[in-house]
C-alpha cells in the first residue's frame, strides 16, 4: 500500500543576460546582476549563467567573470554555470577560474559542465585555438578537470583549483550526458526548456545508469524549465511571445537582440512561424499562478526532479522579476540562519 506524501523542491534560476532591443550589452549584464540581488532577497537557492558565443541578443559569453560579478554583489545565494561548454576550453584554465571563484567565495560557488559547443566551428576554433573540437574527447576532458581538483593530474597543478572544488554538476540535453552523469555519480542538470521531448528517457537512464560515489550516494536530477507568469494568462501569453519571436528568428537563421512585445505583435508572422511560435509558448510553463502551478506540478510529477531551475526570458526587466516573484509567492518558504529558502512541494509515493 502507498501513501502520498509532500516532498520539497528546491527553486533556482538560469539567466542568459539577454540583450532587449534598444539596449547595450553592458545594460543587460548590469541588469543580470540586479536580478541575482532580487533572486537571492527571495530566497532562490542557485543563481546560474549560461555561456552564449556569438549571439548579438545573449551578453553572457564568459560565465566565470559574471560569476564573479555575481556573487560579489551577493552573499547567501549559490552562483555558478549553466554551464561552461568545456569543448570550448581547456580543462586546466577552468579549473583555475573556479577554483579562484570558490575560493574567493567558499561554499558558494557551482561549476555545472556541458558537452555541445554551443556554436559555430568557426568560433569554437576561435575560442580554443585548435581544430580538434570533437565533443568525442569530453569524457576525458571532465575527467582531467576532476583530476586539476583533486590535485592527482600527473605532472600538473592547478593553483588554486586543489582544494577549492566548487560543486560539480553535468548538464545535458540527451542520454549521453545523463549516463555519463550516472556512471561517475554527479549530480545532473537537465535542459528541458530547450529539449522536452528527451526530458523524461534521458532521467530514467541517469537514475539506471547512477554509481554512489564520494559526492553523491543517490542520484540528485535538476530540470530546468522555461516559466513565464504574470497577473493573468493572458498577459502572460502576451509577454512570452517575444521570446518565441526570438526563437523564429534564430531558427530561420536570422538571431538577434530580443524584440519588445509590441514588435512581437507588429511582425509579419507567416502561418508556418506563427505555429512555430504557438508551439513553442506550450512547450513552456505559461500562465497566472494557478495554471502555473499546475503545468509545474504536472512536471514535478513526470520528472520525479530533486531540484527545478528555471528561466525567464522577457524583454522588460520588470516582467521578468514580476514572474520571479509570482513564482516564490507560489512556493513555500522555510527559514534558516541564512534567510528564506525557496521549495516547491511534489506528490511522493511511500510504501
Amino acid at each position: 500500500m502507498t501513501t502520498a506524501v509532500r516532498q520539497t523542491v528546491p527553486l533556482s534560476v538560469l539567466d542568459l543576460a539577454v540583450v532587449p532591443s534598444g539596449s547595450t550589452s553592458r545594460q543587460a549584464l548590469q541588469d543580470c546582476v540586479a536580478l541575482a540581488r532580487n533572486i537571492e532577497a527571495l530566497g532562490y537557492t542557485r543563481f546560474w549563467v549560461a555561456e552564449h558565443h556569438g549571439m548579438v541578443g545573449v551578453a553572457s559569453s564568459a560565465p566565470a567573470v559574471l560569476i564573479g560579478a555575481v556573487a560579489a554583489a551577493t552573499s547567501r545565494i549559490r552562483v555558478g554555470s549553466g554551464g561552461v561548454m568545456l569543448p570550448n576550453h581547456a580543462p586546466m584554465v577552468v579549473a583555475e577560474q573556479f577554483g579562484m571563484l570558490e575560493a574567493l567565495h567558499p561554499g558558494r560557488i557551482d561549476l555545472g559542465i556541458g558537452r555541445a559547443p554551443g556554436t559555430d566551428q568557426q568560433t569554437a576554433r576561435a575560442l580554443r585555438r585548435t581544430a580538434d573540437l570533437s565533443a568525442e574527447d569530453f569524457p576525458q576532458d571532465l575527467l582531467q578537470l576532476r583530476a586539476f581538483f583533486a590535485g592527482t593530474e600527473p605532472g600538473l597543478t592547478a593553483i588554486p583549483a586543489q582544494g577549492n572544488t566548487p560543486g560539480l554538476y553535468l548538464l545535458g540535453s540527451s542520454g549521453f550526458s545523463a549516463q555519463l552523469a550516472g556512471m561517475l555519480g554527479l549530480p545532473f542538470a537537465f535542459a528541458h526548456h530547450f529539449s522536452g521531448e528527451n526530458t523524461l528517457p534521458a532521467l530514467a537512464l541517469y537514475r539506471s545508469s547512477f554509481r554512489p560515489s564520494s559526492t553523491l550516494t543517490e542520484p540528485y536530477a535538476m530540470v530546468c524549465a522555461s516559466v513565464l507568469m504574470a497577473d493573468t494568462t493572458e498577459q502572460a501569453r502576451r509577454l512570452a511571445l517575444s521570446g518565441a519571436l526570438s526563437f523564429v528568428r534564430l531558427r530561420t537563421g536570422r538571431p538577434g537582440v530580443f524584440p519588445s512585445v509590441a514588435e512581437a505583435e507588429a511582425y509579419p508572422w507567416t502561418p508556418q512561424e506563427r505555429a512555430w511560435a504557438e508551439d513553442r509558448i506550450d512547450s513552456q510553463v505559461v500562465g497566472d499562478p494557478a495554471s502555473a502551478v499546475r503545468q509545474l506540478d504536472r512536471l514535478l510529477t513526470d520528472t520525479r526532479a530533486d531540484e527545478v531551475m528555471v528561466t525567464t526570458m522577457t524583454h522588460d526587466p520588470a516582467a521578468r522579476l514580476r514572474s520571479f516573484q509570482l513564482l516564490a509567492e507560489l512556493a513555500g518558504s522555510d527559514h534558516d540562519a541564512a534567510g528564506p529558502t525557496l521549495a516547491l512541494r511534489r506528490p511522493a509515493l511511500i510504501a
